[in-house]
């Protein structure tokens, strides 16, 4: 059977077209995400959560689904502007506080009152379920929240030693948050905010005396060689702060169905009470780099943490007042976290 050149050049056409196409369709579900974050990529979080669950996600899309890590503000900017960055566009993905943005996620500061949380497990699977039900339609309402977590317990690291709120008079000490500022303050402390990387830097230059941390992120800011004296606390923690991990909105409702089900398989509220306990994991090892350098642990009592907790009251009666000015019920949130966490 003859088949004239016309024809053949036509079929030729046809299937490289064919070819063309099916390979845009596959190019075109093939997606590469940045994730951006503030620490370095070796500190526990990143290491412990945040690479691994990168890995998760491309094993299980197939190797459809790619990530750029950069750590510690490799994107450029500063942590505070993180969350803008995911909803502008500049990351798909970013990890970060929402309190760097004072005043700007009110109900997400309720985990950060003080004397409040006993595990980051319990307390980061309490916060993302409120936020789940409070907080993503109004606060989140431009990002796709993928978790919300939170740190072990907070440890005041300390140039000098302090057991009581009478020997915080006078010392400048770094908090991370609104919140937690407003804690020292009604401690006695001069409450000095900033992100946590400037933290080594600040310590040595003396812009500050104290900083209160979680001991998994010691380690990687090299705190206990800056500072010899850390104090820990009885029962409930003195304090802890609120992370969230949040996507591109667009990003996110622009991916095929079987991918978005990749995502949403590996977030949500187990994930970041996975999350939580992952991080509060590192404190002990983070802890004995401390311990082994000989260093000043002072473990208060339950008595002494007690004298804490009193003098740390005025930080929910100013916040309680400041939810109801803004016409939100801050003590039914309080309250419903503490249900959550089984109090």
């Amino acid at each position: 059977m003859k088949v004239s050149v016309s024809r053949l050049a036509r079929l030729a056409c046809a299937s490289a077209l064919a070819t063309v196409v099916s390979m845009g369709a596959a190019a075109a579900q093939d997606v590469v995400l940045k994730l951006h974050q503030f620490l370095p990529a070796q500190a526990p979080v990143p290491a412990l959560v945040l690479v691994p669950w990168m890995e998760k996600i491309t094993a299980e899309s197939g190797g459809r689904i790619t990530f750029e890590h950069y750590p510690a503000m490799q994107l450029g900017g500063k942590p505070p502007e993180l969350i803008d960055q995911v909803t502008d566009g500049v990351a798909d993905i970013v990890w970060t506080l929402p309190g760097y943005t004072p005043g700007r996620f009110p109900r997400t500061e309720v985990i950060e009152l003080p004397f409040l949380i006993n595990d980051a497990e319990s307390a980061s699977r309490a916060l993302y379920t409120l936020g789940e039900k409070h907080m993503f339609a109004t606060e989140y309402a431009d990002v796709k929240v993928l978790g919300m977590w939170t740190h072990g317990p907070g440890v005041i690291h300390s140039k000098t030693p302090i057991a009581a709120p009478a020997d915080l008079a006078g010392v400048k000490l770094r908090a991370p948050t609104r919140v937690t500022n407003m804690m020292v303050t009604n401690l006695g402390a001069t409450a000095v905010g900033m992100p946590v990387p400037a933290v080594p830097e600040s310590l040595s230059k003396g812009v500050i005396d104290a900083t209160i941390i979680p001991w998994e992120v010691t380690g990687a800011l090299k705190s206990s060689e800056l500072v010899k004296n850390h104090t820990e606390f009885a029962g409930k923690a003195l304090y802890t702060s609120a992370f969230i991990m949040a996507m591109n909105k667009a990003v996110y409702d622009g991916l095929p169905d079987d991918l978005k089900a990749v995502i949403d398989a590996n977030t949500g509220v187990e994930f970041s009470a996975m999350a939580g306990k992952l991080s509060q994991s590192a404190d002990d090892g983070a802890r004995q780099m401390a311990v082994d350098m000989d260093n000043n642990i002072i473990a208060l009592t339950a008595e002494q943490s007690a004298e804490w907790e009193a003098a740390a009251k005025p930080t929910y009666d100013t916040w309680l007042k400041e939810m109801s000015d803004q016409g939100i019920d801050g003590q039914a949130l309080l309250d419903e976290a503490r249900a959550l966490m089984g109090q």
